[in-house]
């Protein structure tokens, strides 16, 4: 028998032989041999309807994750009661978030960029510093964002720099980073399966898994202030140059609908000791709040982000050594969870001809979640001797990706300040931007999700040659996957399988094709999965190489 014969059937000897001159394949029913008339008159009947059993996908799309990189400048007087500069030092500052909105395939994102120069006065003399504000708006294109969306934002100053136009006029320009990730509600509906189907014969093949979504975007502004008690000589008030506050979460858990959240912010402070030294502080404030999730689920992954959006750091009247703080954050949370999902991959009908709808579901899968710490230690050179550190501080840019097989490299801009004393002790500023870099386990086809946080202190130190720098570095990275599962969306029942055909074979013996499963063969010839098992006593649903399998009708 030849390869090309046996794929297609064979003729099965019964009471009365025939012979078959063209290529075809030979049933028997009643103890007769016939083959199978290419076309014969249709009939019509009356189909019932199907009731199908649907489910919704409800989460959030993810239609925008981009980090935007900007400069702003701006042009400001000194102020009357400051004297003129003579030489400037340096540009503390932060970036603090204004506004989101949504809507129309764009999202956009405002804050304000506040910042303290200082500078040398003519005439010598201590430091000096006037502090000046510049307002930023940025957008981004998120296709398919409307006003329903929640957009989230992370604003950072990367660096900051001054140039004095003249002793009384100050050119400022600022390079920022702002995260944007953009969130637009969805609602999939799917078809989990036939629910009356028994009496047409319906059989249906499903898949059962779980796919990671985004459950819940959610956000909440809070406020809250504390006191910070300056150290030294009650005699000695040191004055304020310039602040920073980083907030940071460190922890988070969902409770029913409830997200707590706890975590720090840390105050950093630059300060001007009554004989003229520099000198800094470091507060850490706690905080611990609740916020609703109606979506999440206790089983769910959380990632907050909290934003400072406004900063009052003052000393309190009639003991200027204590300093009122009082910060305005913004939480934002994203909550993911795994939801297990049923779909309609296929449907036939033993007895009825169908009409079937399908399209391809996209699913989510989980890879990773993990917190990748690195530890950097660098010599930075000055070119000249340093006496010692007035203060040190750290920046983080924007996070880019690249592949190298496997392994994601994650590498974030560091952009390092240093103020030092040089030999003339004058106070000195040397910036300069490392970038870090981490390795992540992650098959392709993967996509990582990575911010990057600073969760302590820089130290510096003078060393030969220059400053050596040391500090660590946290990548916080998510990895999730998407692929497809083909699903029905609509079926009708037709007229019957027999219509057109006559009379249907009891059993057709035939090889299997490769890559022919027992699916697509029952459904080929209208009978069940179950039926081909049983007749060929195979223990499961796979096909044994190169053996014919007996395929018998539905038994009526």
């Amino acid at each position: 028998m030849s390869a090309e014969t046996a794929a297609q059937g064979v003729r099965i000897e019964v009471k009365k032989r025939h012979t078959c001159l063209s290529p075809g394949i030979w049933c028997y029913k009643a103890g007769a041999a016939f083959r199978r008339p290419d076309t014969m008159m249709r009939e019509r009947t009356t189909t019932m309807e199907l009731e199908f059993d649907r489910d919704m996908i409800c989460g959030y799309d993810t239609v925008a994750e981009v980090t935007l990189c900007q400069e702003e400048t701006l042009e400001s007087i000194v102020p009357d009661a400051c004297p003129d500069i003579e030489r400037i030092v340096d540009v503390c500052g932060q970036a603090t978030l204004s506004g989101k909105q949504a809507g129309s395939g764009m999202a956009t994102v405002s804050g304000m960029v506040r910042v303290s120069v200082l500078y040398q006065p003519e005439g010598g003399g201590s430091l000096r510093h006037i502090e000046l504000g510049l307002p930023f708006t940025c957008q981004v294109e998120a296709p398919g964002l409307t006003e329903q969306g929640v957009v989230l934002a992370e604003p950072r100053l990367r660096c900051a720099e001054a140039r004095a136009l003249n002793p009384r006029k100050v050119l400022l320009r600022v390079d920022l980073a702002v995260d944007v990730t953009a969130c637009q509600p969805v609602q999939r509906p799917v078809c989990c399966g036939i629910l009356n189907g028994e009496q047409a014969g319906i059989c249906q093949r499903q898949y059962h898994g779980e796919s990671y979504e985004l459950a819940a975007v959610q956000e909440k502004p809070f406020t809250f202030s504390d006191q910070i008690r300056l150290q030294g000589n009650q005699n000695e008030t040191p004055q304020l140059l310039a602040v920073q506050a980083t907030p940071i979460c460190a922890e988070s858990k969902l409770i029913g609908s409830k997200l707590i959240f706890k975590g720090l912010v840390e105050v950093s402070m630059l300060l001007q000791e009554a004989g003229g030294g520099l000198s800094t502080a470091r507060e850490s404030l706690p905080f611990s709040q609740v916020m609703e999730i109606p979506q999440g689920g206790e089983d769910g992954d959380c990632q907050v982000r909290v934003e400072l959006t406004d900063l009052r750091c003052e000393p309190e009247q009639g003991d200027p050594r204590n300093l009122e703080v009082a910060l305005e954050l913004l939480a934002q949370a994203q909550v993911h969870c795994r939801r297990p999902v049923t779909l309609l991959q296929d449907v036939y009908s033993t007895s009825c001809q169908m009409e079937v709808g399908s399209k391809a579901q996209t699913l989510c899968q989980f890879g990773e979640q993990s917190i990748r710490t690195q530890t950097v230690r660098e010599l930075l050179e000055t070119g000249e001797m340093v006496r010692g550190i007035a203060a040190s501080r750290l920046s983080l840019g924007q996070v880019t990706q690249s592949r190298e097989g496997a392994q994601l490299l994650l590498t974030v801009e560091s952009w390092l300040t240093i103020l030092y004393l040089d030999e003339g002790e004058q106070v000195q500023c040397l910036r300069k931007m490392m970038p870090v870099t981490c390795r992540l386990d992650c098959p392709e086809g993967y996509r990582c999700t990575c911010t990057c946080t600073c969760p302590g202190e820089v130290f510096a130190a003078p060393a030969a040659g220059g400053i050596e720098v040391r500090f660590s570095l946290d990548f916080h990275c998510l990895t999730v996957s998407t692929f497809q599962v083909a699903a029905v969306e609509q079926a009708k029942l037709g007229e019957p399988r027999t219509a057109g055909e006559g009379t249907r074979p009891s059993v057709v013996l035939r090889l299997p094709v490769q890559g022919e499963g027992i699916w697509e063969i029952a459904k080929s010839y209208g009978t069940t999965m179950e039926e081909i098992i049983q007749a060929n006593e195979l223990e499961g649903e796979e096909l044994p190489l190169g053996k014919m399998l007996l395929i018998p009708g539905v038994r009526g």
